[in-house]
């Protein structure tokens, strides 16, 4: 979403790049070219870093192993061709996570059915040894009840007699049949002689025959099965299918995983060697959350043996700012910084800045002339001004004065003004016949108008300032600061038009004399607040300190007045000038006669002109520059913003285009 008032700095994680001594400068050089990695001082390798070296290492081998596996299933050998698909390591190791579950999930269910399978097998062919054991019901076999229990049980001939020999005590009656060297044992024992029974059987390695619950014969549930087995059979033939159909899809996504993760793990290993000698270097700092992927996956093309490791910011860690503004307030970003680096977290207030400042600058500098004036000078001059004029910063501050320009330009279009009233004078054109909006250029031009304008766009400027700040508070949690705010507004809203009704005799809203009244009590409340809200943040001393919050609206919203001061001196200047190059003009006409005298009074009155409007115009930039700067900074940014964090500085080539060499110091 772009941000309309405020924005926040971009996301940082803090990146660490741990690398043998000899591919550091590849490392370096690599990280150089993206340019976007803010480097901070690196500490030594903590265990706990060694420790997610070989964490990382027995990752891979894990999932080596499960890629081993899977192609386990395989019959027989495929030759596959790998596509050269580029992937981080980190999206090779949840692939082989997926695909090895996949797997898994179909071998397990070819696992039940197999179990099935035997199971059915296993009873045919063991229970029906047994005599009589057709007409007994499958419970039967494995009866467990208060006092007796059953069990069907397979051994070898040895292990049978060793049976026999330490269990008779325990049986109270049994029936066996042979079958090779295997024994099937049917027997009946009492409950409390179980676990003993047990304890033998498995002592001797003896299986337990599973045997399903139900009251049906013996009989009747291997009829049961023989016809199901036909469809257990195709059932089981489709599974193994499907398992060959998968491990056969995912062929060649095995083998690509199967090489990036042997050359990881070789390259981990050499790592891990690394770590434990004093051949291994570190690098660490912040880059934007958005590059660290491709950082990442660049670090691991050039440097073969390095273990990168990225994490979100820590309590206490204060990140560099790096700014994230549409383009066209980013210029801004300049004013800004003049004033504080917004901390990372931070309000970043540039977006409202541009507004504001663009908006002050037009409406001070407000001359159609001058406006195209300060263009040139930007396109032309500034370059002679700046070192450096293909730094970003030298960019940035043009496209402010551009901005500036072209609201100076609108302005001074609106207000019909061009070079003060230069047309007036010398063509006998009226101001309010060049404007374009007469609104705008009686606004403008008349000082108590132009000065009114001034204060109410200072209150609005102010108030959304401290609309900012009440913001803040809610967030922090600081209930001084919301306390203090409501008070504020209350104030103003209740405040000033009680005031004027009654003090100035003005009503600022067409209300009756007894509303006006009720005025009073909202007005008193936000005043108890602003106390309140001064006491809780400041102590005792805010029961004094309060008298500056409320007397501070009065005296900023007044300060908004250089508004109209700076845009009519503009205009007065200019208009003095033109009268003064006039007046030369004309006396050395006068005193020179013939047409000698209109040419040199002509061409003096030029000359004039043009020296004062030039200073003019300068002094003119210049006035709203610096009352654009300090509306901003002090009126306004000064009631919530903070700042004093850090500049996003990236490792980076940086070739400026102009060096001028052999100069003087």
């Amino acid at each position: 979403m772009m941000p309309i008032l405020v924005s926040l700095p971009e996301a940082m994680v803090k990146l660490k790049v741990v690398t043998v001594k000899s591919s550091f400068e590849t490392a370096l050089s690599t990280l150089q070219d993206l340019g976007v990695l803010h480097v901070e001082e690196a500490k030594e390798l903590s265990p706990l870093e060694k420790e997610a070296v070989e964490e990382r290492r027995a990752r891979v081998r894990r999932a080596l192993t499960a890629v081993q596996d899977v192609l386990s299933f395989l019959p027989g050998e495929r030759e596959v061709f790998i596509r050269d698909i580029p992937q981080s390591v980190d999206e090779v190791l949840k692939g082989v996570e997926k695909i090895h579950a996949g797997c898994s999930r179909r071998v397990s269910a070819i696992q039940e059915a197999e179990q099935s399978r035997s199971l059915s097998e296993n009873l045919e062919r063991y229970l029906t040894l047994l005599p009589g054991s057709g007409d007994m019901s499958l419970r039967d076999f494995r009866h467990a009840g208060p006092y007796l229990f059953t069990g069907v049980y397979v051994f070898t001939e040895e292990a049978f007699r060793t049976f026999r020999e330490r269990a008779a005590a325990h049986i109270i009656d049994d029936v066996n049949a042979s079958s090779g060297n295997e024994v099937v044992e049917f027997l009946v024992a009492r409950k409390d002689d179980r676990k003993a029974v047990e304890d033998i059987i498995s002592a001797l390695g003896a299986s337990v025959l599973a045997i399903p619950d139900g009251d049906t014969t013996l009989s009747v549930f291997l009829t049961e099965e023989r016809k199901r087995m036909t469809e257990r059979e195709g059932r089981l033939a489709g599974l193994r299918e499907d398992l060959q159909s998968f491990i056969q899809e995912n062929l060649p996504g095995l083998a690509l995983y199967r090489e990036i993760l042997t050359a990881e793990y070789e390259r981990l290993s050499t790592l891990d060697w690394a770590t434990g000698t004093p051949y291994v270097t570190l690098l660490e700092g912040w880059v934007p959350e958005g590059d660290v992927e491709n950082v990442s996956n660049r670090l691991r093309e050039a440097v073969p043996y390095s273990f990168i490791d990225s994490r979100p910011p820590e309590k206490g860690e204060l990140p560099p700012t790096r700014l994230r503004n549409p383009k066209g307030v980013r210029p801004f970003e300049v004013v800004v910084k003049l004033f504080s680096v917004p901390r990372y977290g931070e309000w970043d207030p540039t977006p409202v800045v541009a507004y504001f400042f663009a908006f002050f600058f037009g409406i001070m500098l407000n001359d159609m002339v001058y406006a195209v004036g300060l263009l040139l000078l930007a396109r032309f001059f500034l370059d002679k001004l700046v070192d450096d004029p293909t730094s970003e910063g030298t960019k940035l501050f043009r496209n402010v004065l551009y901005i500036g320009g072209v609201v100076s330009l609108v302005f001074g279009i609106l207000s019909g003004t061009y070079l003060g009233d230069f047309l007036n004078r010398y063509f006998g054109l009226q101001l309010d016949t060049l404007a374009l909006s007469r609104v705008v250029q009686a606004k403008l031009s008349d000082p108590i108008s132009f000065i009114v304008l001034a204060l109410i766009i200072g209150l609005v400027h102010l108030n959304i300032a401290h609309l900012f700040g009440f913001i803040k508070g809610i967030q922090e949690k600081n209930r001084g600061i919301v306390l203090n705010k409501i008070g504020l507004f209350l104030l103003q809203i209740f405040g000033i038009p009680y005031l004027f009704h009654g003090m100035l005799q003005i009503d600022l809203m067409p209300l009756s004399p007894a509303v006006y009244g009720m005025f009073a009590y909202p007005m008193y409340a936000g005043l108890v607040l602003v106390v309140v809200g001064s006491v809780v943040q400041m102590g005792a001393l805010g029961g004094v300190f309060w008298l500056f919050d409320v007397t501070g609206i009065l005296g900023d919203v007044m300060s908004y007045s250089r508004l109209a001061g700076v845009g009519l001196a503009t205009f007065y200047l200019a208009s003095s000038f033109n009268l003064l190059a006039d007046w030369v003009s004309r006396g050395v006409s006068s005193a020179i006669p013939g047409i000698i005298g209109v040419i040199i009074g002509f061409l003096l009155g030029v000359a004039l002109l043009l020296i004062f409007h030039v200073f003019n115009l300068l002094l003119s930039i210049l006035a709203a520059f610096i009352h654009s700067l300090r509306l901003c900074f002090v009126e306004f940014l000064l009631k919530f913003f903070e700042g004093g964090g850090r500049e996003y500085d990236p490792l980076q080539l940086k070739l400026r285009k102009r060096i001028i060499l052999g100069k003087k110091s």
